[in-house]
């Protein structure tokens, strides 16, 4: 397959991040970046990733694997100790959520924004190659969560997978991804909570289609 890598980073374990071109992104009418495991324990993403690129061309942008360090020590965070996705440089970074309800474990945001080695290397990517519409992989709450302007496209995307649409996760992210990018960036920003109680070959289906709509 006519694959090329445009951009790679090593990680404080020595674990490579790499950017995957599929085809050839330059000349796609839309320009779409997809990303995997930001959180270390949930590998689907890598899986489905990897997957599809083996099989398939499609003009896009792949970031596989953002967190090789945390899924090798199969852990949320990366080596630091930091939720990569409230490790983003956005307004509220740092927000203190305590009353704000019950959030998961795990979601330190780091000492500063961007200070991760991963964050720096996405935003570096988001900046050179600006993408039109971002899609990353997660589990396993079963819905299409969206930021910016990306309903339409969460809807599409609900109509393949069958699970809701979620304008909110349901609990604060300061610092996340969807914030920097959909919302301060305004770029139509999906963030796909994967069914993590099956076996991740049963969502290659779906999931392909979903790769090839954006």
């Amino acid at each position: 397959m006519a694959l090329t890598v445009l951009k790679s980073a090593f990680t404080k374990l020595g674990n490579e991040i790499q950017l995957i071109m599929s085809g050839n992104y330059l000349v796609s009418d839309r320009k779409a970046l997809i990303i995997g495991v930001f959180h270390g324990d949930e590998p689907q993403g890598k899986y489905l990733i990897d997957k599809y690129l083996n099989n398939y061309v499609s003009n896009k942008l792949f970031i596989p694997c953002l967190n090789p360090d945390g899924m090798r020590l199969n852990q949320r965070t990366n080596s630091n100790g930091v939720d990569l996705n409230r490790n983003f440089p956005t307004k509220n970074w740092g927000e203190d959520t305590s009353k704000a309800g019950p959030v998961p474990e795990n979601y330190y945001g780091g000492a500063a924004p961007a200070s991760e080695i991963e964050t720096k290397f996405i935003i570096d990517v988001i900046e050179e190659y600006k993408p039109d519409v971002i899609l990353s992989l997660h589990a396993p709450y079963k819905v299409v969560n969206y930021d910016g302007p990306a309903k339409n496209i969460a809807e599409q995307i609900s109509d393949i997978i069958g699970y809701p649409v979620e304008a909110s996760i349901g609990y604060p992210t300061p610092g996340s991804f969807g914030t920097y990018c959909g919302v301060e960036r305004n770029i139509p920003t999906i963030t796909l909570e994967l069914d993590e109680d099956i076996p991740v070959s049963e969502l290659e289906a779906s999931v392909f289609k979903i790769f090839d709509l954006i």
